[in-house]
């Protein structure tokens, strides 16, 4: 797939995460992001693209009341994307907020490759195993385990909490190389 036809979809799921962002912080963040992705796009390129998009059904034309038209992911679309973004995903290390991040999961045998993808996914992130079904990372990253989960369709069996407190800090300040 061209870098730009990534860039559209992506820009369109921007759209899709603005409605999903209760926070104004957030919500501006997002606005300010796609604002400037559009402006980098030349117009031809983007004409083209959007024609093959639609065509290959990855896109689809609204109609809105005032004779307007919009754009818009398909769900085809927006499962392309999310495997384009899926596999681009890293978390940000920032200053430790002194706080750990847990995840914690049970989930049923019969969905043993959504569990061991979930587990291969956030190993790939950088979080350590405590035991075989809970894992700890010392940055925020609940927006993305939300998104692994979700993508995934584990909602149900994915636990995020967030520790103040842990019996082994200093060993896993060790581990994730921390003061």
């Amino acid at each position: 797939m061209s870098p730009t036809k990534q860039k559209i979809l992506l820009l369109l799921l921007g759209g899709l995460t603005f409605g999903y962002s209760y926070i104004p912080g957030r919500q501006w963040r997002v606005i300010k992001e796609t604002v400037k992705a559009w402006k980098r796009i030349n117009e031809k390129e983007l004409q083209k693209q959007i024609n093959i998009l639609y065509r290959s059904k990855l896109i689809d034309k609204k109609y809105n009341s005032d004779g307007s038209c919009s754009i818009v992911l398909t769900e085809k679309g927006k499962i392309k994307t999310l495997r384009y973004k899926f596999s681009e995903m890293k978390i940000k290390n920032d200053i430790w907020d002194g706080k750990w991040r847990m995840v914690i999961f049970d989930i049923p045998e019969k969905i043993r490759r959504g569990r061991n993808a979930l587990r291969w996914k956030i190993k790939e992130l950088g979080f350590h195993e405590l035991q075989k079904s809970v894992f700890i990372f010392p940055y925020e990253c609940k927006d993305e385990i939300e998104f692994i989960v979700e993508y995934f369709g584990l909602k149900k069996y994915v636990r995020y909490g967030i520790l103040n407190f842990i019996d082994n800090d200093i060993h896993l300040r060790k581990i994730f190389d921390l003061k």
